[in-house]
Parts: C-alpha cells; sequence; structure tokens
C-alpha cells in the first residue's frame, strides 16, 4: 500500500526512542527478539508503544475535562463499526509516516503489520460506522464525550461464502486480546433482570419506595478505548462493557448442590456479551435482544450519575452537564431507567425526575422502516424489567391524559402516539415523548418523519423536531483509505481539509485542468490495480482495472434493492450473448454485503449474486466484458480499499426507504459519481456536485408514498408488457443460475410477482424502476467513454464533498441539541 497523507510530524516523536520501545515490548511480551517476532506479536508490540503515547493524552484529556468541568455528551449506540485502530490512530497523533520509517529501519512493513489487526467486532452496518465517525468528529473537535456500549465477543458473524451461499461464523476478534483497550474493574456495576417490586412506605420521609426482589444479576465491567482527536492531544473514550457472573463458578459448587445455577449465572453473563443482534425470529432472541439493551444502559447510567457526583451535589442539575444522544430505538431504556435511578436510588420525586430526564435525553431515528421502529411484548418486557415497566406504564398513564386533553374524543390519536398499545411498547414512542430534540439524519428523511411516520408527534411538538444530515470522517476514508489521493489533495491545497473538508472546493478549478484531470484519474487507476489484486487473492477471479468499477457495497436489505443491480445484470448479459456485435464498454460489478442471519430472502440474494458471477465469469464467449464479484465479508478495512477504486457509486434504494446513507458520501469523497435514486442523503449529494455530474434515475419518494397509500402498481403489468425484463425474471425459475434448479430462487421470483412471501408484489419497486435504471446505466457508459468529462465529473465529486463531513454534523448537534464547550489539552508528553 501506499504512503498515507504526508502530514507533519508532533514534535516530540523520537524515531530512536520508538524503535527502542517496539524492541523492548517483543522481549518483554514474547521472550523473543524483533526477527523472531511473528507478525501479529509485531503489531501487538507496535501498538503498546503507540498506546503509551496516546496513555500521557488521555490523562491530560481527563484532566482537562475535570478542570473546566465541561459538559460531556453519552453517545448511546448498540453499534460502534469502528475498523482498525492502529492505522486511525497513527493518523490522529500526526505520527505516520515517523512510525513507517522507524519500522521501516527495523526491516518492518507498517503495512502488513496494520494487516495483523481485525476489525473490531462492534458493529455492522451505516449506524454503527456513524457512531464511529461521530466519536472521531468529537475527539478531533475537542468536544468531551463518551461513547457507551457493549463489547461483543464475537461480533454479529464473520461472513464465508460457501458454494455461494452465506454462512455465518463466529467472529472471533478478540483472540489475541485488544492491544488498545483498558479493563476498568474499579467502575464495575451490577445490573438486575427479572425478579418483582415490593413497594413500602419510607417511614421517615413518607414517600413510597419500590424494592426488586428474586431478581438474577450479572457485573457489568468496563473496557475503555481509546478515541484519538486530530493532531489536538485530545483522548476521548469509547466504553464497551462486558458481561460477568456476580459468583465466579466455583468447584466448590458442585459441594453445595447448587452447580446449575452457578452454570446458569454464568451463562446469562456470557449470553449477553456474545454476539450483537442475536435472531429475534423467536422469543428467546428478543429476550436476549432486550436484556443486551438494557445490560448497557443500566451499566453506561450509573457510571454517568456516579461520575457526576463526584463534583457536584445537586442530582436535579444533572442535564447541566450531561446530555445523552440515543442513536436510534436500541437505547430507548435510558428513559426509565434515568428516571428508576432519580426516583429509587437518588431520592427525587416523579416531577423532580422527569423534569431531568426530559432534559437530557435526545434521540436521533435512523429509519423510516416502521419494522425497524422497536416494540417489545409487554408481557416480556414486564417480566424481564419489573420495576422499567412500572415506570413506562406511568409515563404512558400521564402522556396519554396529555393527548386526550389537546385532542378531546379523539382515541385515533392515542391509538397511534401511546407507548403502550395492543400488547406492545412501542420504544420510538418513548423516545419522542421524553427526549427534548429528535432528529432525522438527511433533509428528506426528517420531512418524511414530520409529515408521514411521525407526524402526529410533530404536530404536537413541533420544536423538538430537526435535521442533522449524516456525514463521514475524512481522516479514515480519504486520509488512511485513500493515501495517493489524499497526498495529491495536500500538494494541491494544503492540509487544511484534514480538519475543515470544506476546503476541497478550492479543488473545483482543477476540474478544468486536462494535467490535473489525468493525475487525479492515474491515482484512481492505481488504487483499481490495488482492489484488483485484493479480488485476485481473495476470489480467485481477474479482472481488469481499466473497466468499470461499478459498486455496491452496504448491509443486504431488500429496501437497498442489490436485487435490481444483479437482475440488470442478468439483461446485461443476455444483451452481449444476443449481440456481440455490439460496442460495450467492459464492466466490473462488485457486490459486498452481510444478511442477517434470520432474513431468508436477503441471503437468496447473496446467493444469485454469486450464482450470476459463477456463470458470466466463466463464460468465455463474451471476452471478459462483463465480470461479476462478491466481496466476502465487507468491513471497514476493506471498504477503505473498495471506495477508494470505485468508478460508480451505487445508492439504488427504492426512493423514501433509505434514512441518509453513508457510503454514498464515502464514494462522493474519493471521486465515484453516484447512480442513484432521489433518496436519503443522495439528494443533498447532487445539490452539492450538480445533477450533471450524477445519475438520477427512478420514481420520487412522493411517488412511492403515493403508490403504498393509495395502490394501483401491479408489476404483472410490466411484467407481461416487457419481453426483455420478463425473460430476465423468468431466467430466475428456468434453472439458469441454478444448474437446472426450478425452485432455488422461487421466493425471490414469487417477491416480484406475487404476495405468497410478501405483503404486497413488488414492494420495492424493483419492476416499475427497471427501464429508468437500465437507462441510467446507460448514461453510466456513454459518460465513461468521454475521458475528460468522466474525468471532470470524478475530480468535482470529490471537490463537492465538504459538506458531508461528520465534523460538520457534530458542529450542528453541538449548536442546536448538546450545548458543549471546546476543551483545549495541552500536552503531557516530554518535549
Amino acid at each position: 500500500m501506499a504512503e498515507k497523507s504526508d502530514i507533519q510530524l508532533r514534535k516530540e516523536f523520537d524515531k530512536e526512542t520508538f524503535k527502542e520501545m517496539v524492541k523492548e515490548n517483543v522481549k518483554t511480551l514474547y521472550r523473543r527478539t524483533i526477527d523472531e517476532a511473528t507478525q501479529q506479536q509485531l503489531f501487538q508490540a507496535v501498538s503498546y508503544a503507540v498506546k503509551e503515547a496516546i496513555i500521557d493524552d488521555w490523562l491530560a484529556t481527563q484532566e482537562a475535562y475535570k478542570k473546566s468541568d465541561a459538559k460531556t455528551v453519552y453517545y448511546m449506540s448498540m453499534e460502534f463499526l469502528m475498523g482498525r485502530a492502529l492505522g486511525n490512530n497513527l493518523i490522529n497523533l500526526t505520527v505516520y509516516d515517523g512510525v513507517k520509517e522507524a519500522l521501516e529501519e527495523l526491516g518492518l512493513d507498517l503495512n502488513v503489520i496494520e494487516d495483523q489487526e481485525p476489525d473490531a467486532a462492534l458493529g455492522n452496518g451505516g449506524l454503527g460506522r456513524l457512531a464511529a465517525c461521530f466519536l472521531d468528529s468529537l475527539a478531533t473537535l475537542n468536544y468531551p464525550a463518551y461513547g457507551c456500549g457493549i463489547r461483543y465477543r464475537y461480533g454479529m458473524f464473520k461472513q464465508k461464502i460457501k458454494d455461494g451461499y452465506q454462512v455465518e461464523t463466529p467472529d472471533n476478534w478478540l483472540k489475541d486480546g485488544n492491544p488498545f483497550e483498558l479493563r476498568r474493574d474499579e467502575y464495575t456495576k451490577e445490573v438486575r433482570f427479572g425478579g418483582k417490586v415490593r413497594f413500602e412506605r419510607d417511614p421517615e420521609t413518607g414517600r413510597d419506595k419500590f424494592i426488586q426482589e428474586d431478581f438474577e444479576s450479572v457485573l457489568a465491567i468496563p473496557y475503555d478505548m481509546p478515541i484519538v482527536g486530530y493532531g489536538n492531544h485530545v483522548v476521548n473514550t469509547l466504553r464497551i462493557w462486558d458481561a460477568k457472573a456476580i459468583t465466579d463458578f466455583q468447584l466448590d459448587s458442585f459441594d453445595r448442590g447448587d452447580y446449575h445455577k452457578a452454570v446458569e449465572q454464568e451463562n446469562l453473563a456470557k449470553m449477553i456479551v456474545e454476539v450483537l443482534y442475536p435472531n429475534d425470529n423467536h422469543y428467546a432472541g428478543k429476550e436476549l435482544r432486550l436484556k443486551q439493551q438494557y445490560f448497557f444502559i443500566s451499566a453506561s447510567l450509573q457510571a454517568l450519575i456516579e461520575r457526576y457526583k463526584k463534583d457536584h451535589g445537586d442530582i436535579r442539575k444533572l442535564h447541566e452537564k450531561v446530555v445523552i444522544q440515543m442513536n436510534d430505538t436500541h437505547p430507548t431504556v435510558a428513559v426509565p431507567e434515568l428516571m428508576h435511578l432519580l426516583i429509587d436510588e437518588e431520592g427525587l420525586t416523579w416531577e423532580e425526575a422527569w423534569d431531568v430526564t426530559t432534559k437530557t435525553c435526545a434521540y436521533t431515528n435512523h429509519t423510516i422502516m416502521a419494522e425497524a421502529l422497536e416494540k417489545w411484548p409487554i408481557d416480556l418486557f414486564s417480566r424481564l424489567l419489573p420495576r422499567i415497566y412500572q415506570i413506562v406504564q406511568e409515563i404512558d398513564r400521564r402522556f396519554v391524559n396529555e393527548v386526550r386533553a389537546k385532542y378531546p374524543g379523539n382515541e385515533e390519536k392515542v391509538r397511534k402516539m401511546a407507548i403502550l398499545w395492543d400488547g406492545q411498547v412501542r420504544m420510538a414512542n418513548m423516545a419522542i415523548i421524553a427526549g427534548f430534540s429528535v432528529n432525522g439524519v438527511a433533509a428528506l428523511h426528517t420531512e418524511i418523519l414530520k409529515h408521514e411516520q411521525l407526524k402526529d408527534f410533530y404536530e404536537m411538538m413541533p420544536e423538538k423536531f430537526n435535521n442533522k444530515t449524516n456525514g463521514i470522517t475524512q481522516r479514515r476514508f480519504l486520509a488512511h483509505g485513500n493515501p495517493l489521493l489524499a497526498n495529491w489533495v495536500t500538494e494541491k491545497i494544503g492540509n487544511g481539509w484534514i480538519t475543515d473538508l470544506s476546503q476541497l472546493s478550492k479543488l473545483k478549478p482543477l476540474a478544468d485542468d486536462p494535467k490535473s484531470r489525468d493525475e487525479f484519474m492515474q491515482i484512481k487507476y492505481q488504487n483499481k490495480v490495488r482492489l484488483a489484486k485484493y479480488i485476485k487473492e481473495h476470489n480467485g477471479i481477474d479482472v481488469d482495472p481499466r473497466s468499470i468499477f461499478d459498486v455496491q457495497v452496504k448491509r443486504l436489505h431488500e429496501y437497498k434493492r442489490q436485487f435490481l443491480n444483479i437482475l440488470h445484470v442478468m439483461y446485461l448479459y443476455n444483451q452481449i450473448k444476443e449481440h456481440p456485435e455490439l460496442s460495450f464498454y467492459p464492466r466490473t460489478f462488485i457486490f459486498g454485503a452481510k444478511a442477517a442471519a434470520g432474513y431468508l430472502r436477503a441471503k437468496e440474494t447473496i446467493k444469485l449474486i454469486n450464482s450470476v458471477a459463477d456463470v458470466v465469469n466463466n463464460d468465455r464467449s463474451i471476452n471478459g466484458k462483463l465480470k461479476v464479484v462478491f466481496i466476502e465479508d465487507y468491513r471497514v478495512s476493506n471498504a477503505e480499499l473498495i471506495f477508494a477504486a470505485a468508478d460508480v457509486s451505487e445508492q439504488i434504494s427504492t426512493a423514501s426507504k433509505e434514512a441518509s446513507g453513508t457510503g454514498n458520501m464515502k464514494f462522493m469523497l474519493n471521486g465515484a459519481p453516484t447512480l442513484g435514486t432521489m433518496d436519503g442523503a443522495n439528494v443533498e449529494i447532487v445539490e452539492e456536485v450538480g445533477a450533471e455530474n450524477a445519475f438520477i434515475f427512478g420514481m420520487s419518494s412522493e411517488e412511492v408514498i403515493n403508490y403504498e397509500n393509495n395502490g394501483g402498481y401491479n408489476p404483472t403489468d410490466i411484467y407481461f408488457n416487457d419481453w426483455e425484463l420478463k425473460r430476465v425474471i423468468d431466467q430466475l425459475m428456468d434453472g439458469t443460475y441454478a444448474n437446472g434448479d426450478h425452485n432455488m430462487y422461487k421466493n425471490l421470483y414469487n417477491s416480484l410477482l406475487n404476495t405468497q412471501c410478501t405483503d404486497r408484489p413488488d414492494m420495492y419497486f424493483i419492476l416499475k424502476d427497471f427501464r429508468s435504471y437500465a437507462d441510467a446505466q446507460r448514461r453510466v457508459e456513454e459518460a465513461y467513454r468521454d475521458k475528460d468529462r468522466w474525468a471532470r465529473m470524478a475530480l468535482l465529486n470529490t471537490a463537492s464533498c465538504g459538506k458531508f463531513s461528520s465534523d460538520r454534523t457534530i458542529e450542528e448537534y453541538v449548536r442546536d441539541i448538546w450545548k458543549l464547550e471546546k476543551v483545549e489539552v495541552a500536552s503531557k508528553q516530554p518535549e
């Protein structure tokens, strides 16, 4: 890999000292010399040397925060998709090039060492990567912040592709240890589940007391990971919780006869932190998810209250020093848990506790999809969290009274807005009722929330609603992920873009300079060669870096329409076979996606992509005009290679379904024009770069919502009237891509044309948008053939990306929601 951005080195970095530290670490950790150490041992030794520098700044940061008594945001999230830490930490410490040189002098290659680090398996999709980008920006912008989550032992899963099928295997990312984490036993907390609640009156105060009894509990043990700000000595903290049984598993349990109880407690603790998003297609899975959510929220809130009370007396002023941001509905149990701690532990009245809670908690909505707005069966919720359920009942009772007072006789409002309804606890409703802020994550998404999904709440409390368009950190996705382009940008405009992405607009005049365009496209070509090498190593497929790299990498969900993409590939393959004389610019279609373990149609889509790849890639008659690649185990570390190499960014969700998307921004930053619908942040990308520098197709969100609300769409009309498309769909059933098996893709076929496995035929309007999509793809080919035009488009995408930095997003959260102050940190390291 090429060198990272040529960033000014820290004054404090001493190459010789660093080399001695690495040698010393190899000796003390492994009783070996540098020459004898394995690459994994070298990674650990280098990481511990880097950690030493981080610890000094980490201490200085905590000291500065304590001294300034700064307000802190606690960012609560089920996911933090961090990626690898070593390279990112070196870039943000501004010592990447110095460390690279020092290691070269020891005969070591930093790129090889970086490749030894597993991606931290703490997240899966855009939600978790956004949380990671936000932590990076908060530290870089000098804002006090904690990320709070779970230390999953195995993440979601490691994806293997066997015979074209996704196979989930445990992602044992901690097997060699995580050199950057610190275990903090001194902050261990107890979290309780189940049992019953006894009520008694306190004779001293005359107040009601609620006492939970016969519960089972686990210990929550925090591990802190450093979040290094760029070049400013700030190190914030990601605190992730591990679970441990309260009674350690002991052999004398055999003698006391409570062996089974000890095993049960051990298993409860283990299960809570085993995997991210256990399959919840069954009751036990639902129970485990709710346990996970309550576990990390309760531990985090206990810790933040303890931290607040160290330096502050009046708990009723908690909101002056603490703000809790709930990243989607998963952390919403923070609302009743904070109430429980304030009332039952801190002795506040209901009214006092509600006042504090509603000034402290804020909610980010990440989805328009109704099924993702969490709902829990009341019988499960009340059995697992009896005291918390009592508090939810009271919040709901009081709110329903408010609704009835404001809208007398309108029980429809109550039906839509109540927390408890139809045997379910509706978490999104609770987050909106208790949060002082409710934000969407792209302008279009927020408008749809206000006027469709959440319109009753918007009508009643419009002042809560606001938009915060997502962003990405340029430090990982340009400085680290695309060093060739990062260096080129710095040569042209200086390195100010690293902390102020809006400076990229200075590149715009270069789009009209032939030499700059050539340099830009040469970098793209070198990145395509790098990815082609990765594909050869991992897939055994030869791809031509001169072909168009058309890329769709993201979580696999039907609304994201990977199915539309592969149907179009099947269509192109038919065209090439039938008309070999036609001029066709070579294309490489690259996919990467994990499907949730229980999501069968998504998994069938992966199988279809791989089956099409097998047929197309092995057909010599098409002379390599078409290649299809499915990249196994898509994650942050291979994403960095993919974004840098992409020519075309596929953002083809059904309009109105994608809240924002952030992959679209990463492609744009790396010079790949968007091929997409007017959905999520695509709308704002087109505003920034101009419609002439993107390829937009398909129905608008208004058209989609109109069909969904009023009907009138019949996909069979299209099927019977478009014979080329009909042929593609029929190939799902005729065995073309299934070795003669006529049933392999029956569910996918049915999902397009009938209701055998879906509520409506073609729920995501794939047939409706197909011709528009195929036309947009023709426009891509036409544009790509014109080298100057394409180079200009690609360069302008990078130059127009300034808005989409997570630094800008965080400044908006701070200004409108969190009200934080910047804290300067002086280095503790010796000059």
